[in-house]
């Protein structure tokens, strides 16, 4: 691994769709094989950040297809992970109002009955109670849809809701004063390594939608890495700019 670099991870769902949003089941097992393989310490979120040199693992939204194809292997190589829910839509589909019409598969997700039933090891975040952009709402929308989604998987799920990530990565820094209200920490999808001195409110993740082909997650920690990280984020923010 890059010495001392260490990156926050992150996936949605693990199915055959080829959607972005999704990774092949049997590409996530070689990756998490690979982790376990490789020494690099696999930590929880808030600990990534004080140890050079380790990774983080999360999945957003909670799809359903979380519980046959990550969690008998995060169990297996005894790996932390954080997964963050749209708290509206526990044991329902991703069509919340913001999801686009074409694309993205329609998939079930975790009930309320799953997460309370997940182990000790894998933690539960909120990713609002809708899943809206929230630096285009007002900032009192955005309070609502953080606090509410903390409060209500508080009270279903009985632990305290530390950390949070920003649907679509989407934040300002109005916004990011807003969660620092609410929660410890929170990601966004600036796809990059964390800095040494890391902005807690708005911590980069490595999207794996770059590492499920050509470029698998063993070459992203050789000396290459950094480069094609780097490379993959201006061609990235490129396509944003255009398509405003």
């Amino acid at each position: 691994m890059t010495p001392g670099r260490s990156s926050i991870l992150t996936w949605h769902s693990l199915d055959e769709s080829g959607s972005v949003i999704s990774t092949p089941p049997d590409v996530f097992r070689r990756q998490m094989e690979f982790l376990a393989a490789s020494g690099i310490p696999v930590l929880p979120l808030d600990q990534v950040l004080q140890r050079p040199g380790s990774v983080a693992i999360t999945f957003d939204d909670g799809f359903a297809n979380l519980a046959p194809h990550a969690l008998p292997l995060l169990h297996r190589y005894n790996f932390p992970a954080t997964i963050f829910v749209v708290s509206k839509f526990c044991g329902k589909f991703n069509n919340w109002p913001s999801q686009p019409a074409n694309g993205i598969p329609m998939l079930p997700l975790l009930s309320w009955k799953d997460l309370a039933e997940l182990p000790p090891a894998i933690t539960i975040g909120a990713h609002t109670a809708t899943h809206p952009d929230l630096s285009l709402l007002t900032p009192a929308d955005s309070d609502a849809e953080m606090h509410s989604s903390k409060d209500e998987i508080e009270q279903r799920l009985g632990k305290p809701v530390r950390w949070f990530a920003y649907p679509y990565g989407a934040s300002s820094p109005q916004v990011r004063k807003i969660a620092e209200r609410h929660f410890d920490l929170a990601v966004g999808t600036a796809l990059g390594w964390l800095p040494s001195t890391a902005e807690r409110m708005d911590l980069p993740r490595i999207d794996t939608y770059y590492l499920r082909g050509a470029f698998p997650l063993d070459r992203m920690f050789t000396a290459y890495g950094a480069a094609y990280v780097a490379g993959r984020r201006l061609l990235r923010d490129v396509r944003r700019v255009l398509t405003r």
